[in-house]
């Protein structure tokens, strides 16, 4: 790969022609209509937050450099930024007033407009250190990864987009990388994570690829149509509203296209489910809430699921030493099943090591787990007893 070192564009430079299209959160274009600022391969903007982006600004003001900024150079003689579109997109952004934001002087909000004009020249005559590079596309998307694990990290799903750009990525993007997206509001009752950071998008071609999603998006990479991921994605999302009527934080980041894979094929009541889940819900026993919606899923024979409440060692240690001094003054074994029949271990007096607290009254059929519900059984007996 070929590199070029260009100290001669200014910060004035690249800002002419500067747009920012605020529906998709990017700056698009600089260099007067020579530079692409944000590949769709990129990440979206991040630095809108009035902190990083008045960050970028007060360095300029101050003399100080923004650091190394990489170009690549295309064959139709264009650029694109690799690597510093959020520095570029921050200041072009003040300069350009597009979304405009202010800085802090002398104590007060100024924009670009109203601040002193040797100030304005300030930054729009600071010089830029730009790396051009130029390269075969495997070459550029592996010095991409390389050079992006310094300062805010790429994640996985920003690293595909780069390694598998082209017409897939772009039309997805447009979907569920846009946090203006009408549905987003909705996807992300079930779906955690920044859209613009990937995460739906991540989201969307795990469940599609079941979880293969760098083989998915390399057999997509240049399809024109993206409609079996939107269709599966729109799929699952109804699938989990025609069931649930819970919408609670709780259902936030589940595996819900692993949960419909297994269980759509299944009839539900969306009443009985609902029912179902707020009595789970309100039930202290249970201290795995967001286990709860499997556990009804799957006709709630997946205990362990819910972590439902165990009895503490203080109390089967006293319900231990109740049962063993009542079963040594009747002459019968301390598992009061075994001292029913007639066995060898009929008077058999077990160690509290040897035996597992049981809920006389099961969890699912209303018991609590406190002392007056608790039984110390064999562990045989305790296993076959199960949810009895």
């Amino acid at each position: 790969m070929k590199t070029t070192l260009v100290t001669d564009w200014t910060v004035g430079d690249i800002c002419k022609g500067f747009i920012y299209d605020k529906n998709e959160g990017k700056g698009l274009f600089g260099l007067d209509g020579k530079l692409v600022i944000q590949p769709e391969y990129q990440r979206n903007y991040i630095y809108g937050d009035g902190k990083k982006d008045v960050a970028v600004v007060d360095s300029l003001l101050k003399g100080y450099p923004l650091g190394l900024i990489y170009f690549v150079r295309n064959a139709d003689g264009m650029y694109e930024v690799l690597d510093g579109q959020q520095r570029i997109t921050s200041f072009a952004r003040f300069v350009n007033q597009s979304w405009p934001f202010a800085v802090e002087r002398d104590g007060k909000p100024k924009y670009f407009n109203s601040l002193a004009k040797d100030e304005q020249d300030k930054i729009t005559a600071t010089r830029l250190t730009i790396y051009v590079c130029e390269g075969t596309p495997s070459e550029i998307e592996a010095w991409f990864e390389t050079i992006n694990i310094a300062g805010v990290p790429l994640v996985k799903q920003e690293l595909r987009n780069a390694a598998y750009h082209g017409s897939f990525v772009n039309l997805a993007k447009e979907v569920f990388s846009n946090s203006t997206n009408s549905k987003m509001s909705m996807w992300q009752t079930y779906i955690s994570g920044d859209p613009k950071r990937q995460a739906v998008l991540e989201t969307a071609l795990d469940w599609v690829s079941d979880g293969q999603i760098d083989d998915y998006m390399a057999k997509h990479r240049n399809d024109e149509d993206i409609r079996q991921l939107t269709d599966h994605f729109d799929t699952v999302i109804d699938w989990v509203d025609s069931v649930f009527d819970y919408t609670g934080s709780e259902m936030c980041g589940q595996d819900w296209g692993a949960l419909y894979k297994k269980y759509h094929q299944k009839a539900y009541t969306k009443a009985s489910v609902t029912a179902r889940v707020n009595a789970l819900l309100d039930d202290s026993q249970v201290t795995n809430k967001r286990g709860i919606f499997e556990y009804v899923l799957g006709g709630e024979t997946d205990k362990m699921l819910l972590n439902v409440r165990v009895f503490d060692q203080k109390t089967k240690q006293r319900v231990y030493d109740r049962q063993t001094r009542e079963a040594e003054v009747k002459g019968v074994s301390n598992c009061p099943l075994c001292a029913l029949g007639d066995g060898n271990n009929a008077k058999r007096i077990y160690k509290l090591n040897e035996m597992d607290a049981d809920h006389v009254t099961a969890w699912s059929h209303g018991g609590s787990t406190d002392e007056s519900n608790c039984q110390m059984l064999c562990k045989t007996h305790n296993r076959a007893k199960g949810n009895k």
